[in-house]
């Protein structure tokens, strides 16, 4: 089944019954991970559910093909549907998913991380031709998009951009969603609480003040010096991220983002594709003045570290979220450990 990119939205908020998997794939890696939380959040309500959500790398299914359908079988301790996220598939297993399409086991939903898979891409023409899946794409956000996102984001703050603010945010978002979000959140947490029944409106004071011409800027910094294993740049990085009111979600989510690209650049570069070509092919492009931090950062990591690091990051936004505990020390921590780890790669 193949999926319009103006009804992807609908879609992951409701996937179609008779649909047991669902490729997310295209440039934009944030909007690949939304509609990915989307899709898991229509069959489990808790994404942290260890008993209902299984995740998946391509290599974990590469070396033990049932797996996948092990996984899409077991049957839930407290009861309920489950959901297997895999990451970081590419042509490599279409073989694989053709052949667990043909006879799928049991009821769960198998949500399948994809990179920017072009038209010949064989795990994209399985799932746009096959009866029971989907291909999902995501492509960067056009203006009537973006700016659908940015007062729907700000809606939820009971917040309004005046049109100067609106055109203002307009010029400098909108390349990757997941950074986005972060940045509306950012200036929902500048304009404060607004009363219960009341709207706040945002002025281009306002989206100044907290989103610049270089916004993620502070992000990049801490993004490579954590993924590079360079601590001491790691802790000048994030010193600088508080000065600029950097919210701990959002560098944690910044470097998620990042080490999934480097997961899928990893991917390529193991089926014969060479390093610089397959960073090249990171969607939104990497800024020629970071591609030799990027090209070093493939160097340090493979897939199943990797695999270990999102963990970490997962497991850390979790504990922002619930815990009540710091979450800059929560963050900082899970960083430090991060580039600590890059660091073991260099021996």
């Amino acid at each position: 089944m193949k999926i319009k990119p103006q009804d992807a939205d609908r879609f992951a908020r409701k996937p179609d019954a008779k649909v047991r998997a669902v490729l997310v794939y295209g440039p934009d890696a944030g909007l690949v991970r939304e509609r990915m939380n989307a899709l898991a959040r229509s069959v489990v309500d808790d994404l942290a559910d260890p008993f209902r959500i299984a995740e998946l790398s391509d290599g974990d299914i590469r070396q033990d093909p049932a797996r996948l359908a092990d996984e899409a079988a077991a049957i839930s301790m407290l009861g309920g549907r489950r959901v297997v996220r895999v990451r970081g598939a590419g042509d490599s297993v279409s073989k694989i998913f053709d052949g667990f399409l043909a006879d799928p086991a049991g009821d769960a939903l198998v949500v399948v991380e994809g990179g920017d898979l072009g038209p010949r891409s064989s795990l994209r023409k399985l799932f746009e031709e096959a009866d029971n899946a989907a291909a999902l794409p995501c492509y960067a956000d056009d203006a009537a998009a973006l700016e659908n996102v940015i007062r729907g984001q700000l809606g939820k703050d009971d917040l309004v951009p005046d049109p100067a603010a609106l055109e203002y945010l307009n010029a400098h978002l909108g390349s990757d969603r997941g950074v986005t979000l972060n940045e509306l959140e950012k200036l929902a947490l500048y304009m404060g609480p607004v009363p219960k029944g009341e709207k706040r409106s945002v002025t281009l004071e306002d989206a100044r003040a907290c989103i610049g011409d270089n916004a993620g800027s502070s992000l990049d910094e801490v993004v490579d010096a954590a993924a590079g294993g360079d601590l001491p740049a790691l802790d000048i990085a994030l010193a600088r991220a508080r000065s600029a009111d950097a919210h701990p979600i959002a560098l944690i989510n910044a470097l998620t983002r990042h080490m999934q690209q480097l997961h899928l650049v990893l991917a390529d570069v193991e089926t014969g594709t060479p390093a610089d070509s397959a960073i090249r092919s990171i969607r939104p492009p990497v800024h020629f003045s970071r591609a030799g931090a990027v090209r070093r950062q493939v160097s340090l990591w493979n897939r199943r570290r990797l695999d270990k690091a999102l963990g970490l990051l997962l497991e850390a936004e979790i504990q922002c979220k619930t815990t009540g505990l710091p979450e800059e020390a929560i963050c900082g921590q899970t960083l430090m450990r991060i580039a600590q780890a890059a660091r073991m790669g260099r021996r």
